[in-house]
């Protein structure tokens, strides 16, 4: 595998050494797969559950007598010299350790977070993003920034931003057209033709309860494959939405996550509010591709997500990334359908997925390509081509507190990016722990003159000058 070319040849150091800041699901699982990786150490971890922070150590099966509480710098320095594993609550302590060469955000709340990177990137450390709230926010300003100071921001390895760019990347290198791409949820629909139903169930994540539809009769056939023809596949996808409006479609955080590859790509949402289609893999090609393939877009090059339809007997998808492509070139084109891809009813189009995303797990090759090489593992360019904004859901009072993307008084689409004033869009995050000046109405996009700003929010600074920058 190249890595291990790149690592041996061009390797800056022998042993890359990163700080996690949040013991949440994810940054557990980094924690836990360090032993098993070559050139990589992972000794402190800060959370502001010092607990949480410490059992993420122990997850990974570091004897207790080796963990240190530490509180300061000096402490932590000291620690480390003497081969311990270090959690604290002060997360902000770790820019001063001069062995931490990559501090991994992994918090989800969006001001400190960004709070956090800029002080990494003031103290010459990389940054691996996993916050993808904030980085939908001031992910391209925070990349401009590291790269000035010789660093390197990247999303990582293990989560779908980052795996999709890469395919993509790979997809253009070798000449594919991506008519699309996106992302499965992790939540999966599975039917039973007996039964007539289809089920999904909760996963503890994105999904809270196990939830039910039972489908009519008449509506059984639109759970059959998409046949051929033209608006046939509207017609599927839009009567299982209809057949499925009461179980858990893809949820913001979702959305949030195509903000990011579409900013690293350049695809866009075929609609604001995307398609978020139930659908097999063998019908992504069917469907997922433009009108003048009997799919149901209007163009090419858009970013989306589904939810996996499947039986119980049948593989899924893992919360994993796809691709539909074509080659230009016939001949190309027939290998490209005849070789293991899955192509549409006339193969004009196919389907390269990847059914997996190891959240943590596989997160060391970010890591070791930023510490050895220097190098960042997800697109070569990243700018704020789109926002994710927010529609109130309900009315909402003015005074309230909004909050993240399972708030349910509010809902999201993606809209390209405009510039801060009264009456835009205001980025989805830079709401989040913030209350609002004035009544919003059910349906109203929620704007800047809607929100209070927060003084010295770190977050709002970084937006306004990720807007300078990038004008």
């Amino acid at each position: 595998m190249i890595y291990h070319h790149l690592f041996d040849k061009l390797r800056k150091k022998d042993t890359v050494t990163a700080a996690i800041i949040g013991a949440g699901h994810y940054g557990t699982a980094i924690v836990t797969q360090q032993n098993y990786v070559e050139r990589l150490s992972v000794p402190i971890i800060a959370d502001t559950n010092p607990e949480s922070a410490k059992n993420a150590f122990l997850k990974a099966g570091i004897a207790q007598e080796k963990l240190i509480y530490a509180s300061a710098s000096g402490a932590v320095i000291d620690a480390l010299s003497a081969g311990k594993y270090v959690y604290t609550d002060n997360a902000m302590l770790i820019m001063d350790i001069p062995q931490v060469d990559v501090v991994v955000e992994a918090t989800g709340v969006p001001e400190a977070g960004a709070a956090y990177c800029r002080a990494a990137i003031e103290n010459g450390k990389h940054i691996a993003a996993v916050s993808k709230e904030m980085c939908s926010c001031v992910g391209p300003v925070l990349r401009r920034l590291a790269l000035e100071k010789g660093l390197v921001y990247s999303p990582v390895d293990g989560d779908q931003p980052a795996l999709l760019m890469q395919m993509v990347e790979w997809a253009r290198l070798t000449g594919l057209t991506v008519i699309s791409a996106g992302k499965a949820r992790d939540a999966e629909f599975v039917l039973d033709e007996k039964k007539r139903t289809v089920c999904v169930k909760a996963d503890g994540i994105t999904v809270h309860e196990d939830a039910v539809a039972e489908i009519p009769q008449s509506s059984m056939k639109y759970f059959e494959m998409i046949p051929p023809g033209a608006g046939a596949a509207r017609e599927y996808v839009d009567r299982r939405m209809e057949a499925l409006r009461d179980l858990p479609l893809a949820g913001d955080f979702d959305l949030c996550e195509l903000t990011l590859i579409a900013n690293a790509t350049g695809l866009h949402p075929d609609i604001p509010e995307t398609s978020r289609a139930p659908l097999r893999i063998t019908e992504l090609p069917v469907a997922y591709c433009c009108a003048k393939n009997n799919g149901i877009y209007k163009d090419e090059g858009v970013v989306d997500v589904h939810t996996n339809l499947r039986r119980a007997d049948e593989s899924g998808m893992g919360g994993g990334v796809y691709m539909v492509v074509r080659c230009e070139n016939a001949y190309s084109h027939y290998i490209l359908t005849t070789k293991g891809q899955i192509p549409n009813h006339d193969s004009s189009t196919a389907v390269i997925y990847r059914p997996y995303h190891l959240c943590g797990v596989e997160t060391s090759t970010t890591l070791l390509c930023q510490g050895l090489l220097g190098m960042d593992t997800g697109t070569r360019d990243y700018r704020p081509l789109y926002d994710f904004v927010k529609i109130a859901a309900r009315d909402i009072a003015e005074g309230e507190t909004l909050g993240n993307d399972h708030d349910v008084r509010m809902r999201a689409i993606m809209v390209p990016a405009t510039r801060r004033g009264p009456e835009n869009p205001l980025p989805a995050h830079l709401i989040t722990g913030n209350t609002t000046r004035t009544p919003i109405r059910k349906g109203e996009t929620i704007t800047y003159s809607m929100i209070h700003e927060p003084a010295g929010s770190v977050l709002w600074d970084l937006r306004a000058k990720q807007e300078e920058m990038f004008a």
